[in-house]
């Protein structure tokens, strides 16, 4: 119960936050500065999600690849057999 009211509030700030930016951005007229926030946007959009996970994150995934490869999978209902229903 308590980590849903969390997740409401901290769900309501990042709204909040988002409508500031907003508005803020709707007051700008310096387009210099407005290309500015633009090229960030770009950059941050370029990012590529494997430069940011670890190598053993990489090497875990490069090794699922493999054993899919090799067709060494196991069904959906093998999973929740194993683990379980997640809460």
């Amino acid at each position: 119960m308590i980590n849903k009211i969390l997740e409401m509030n901290t769900d309501l700030q990042i709204q909040n936050k988002k409508l500031e930016l907003i508005q803020w951005l709707s007051t700008i007229e310096d387009l210099s500065f407005l290309e500015k926030i633009s090229d960030l946007i770009s950059r941050e959009r370029k990012k590529n999600w494997s430069d940011e996970i670890s190598d053993a994150e990489k090497q875990s995934i490069e090794k699922g690849i493999a054993q899919a490869n090799e067709g060494k999978l196991n069904p959906h209902s093998k999973a929740r057999e194993i683990y379980g229903k997640r809460p």
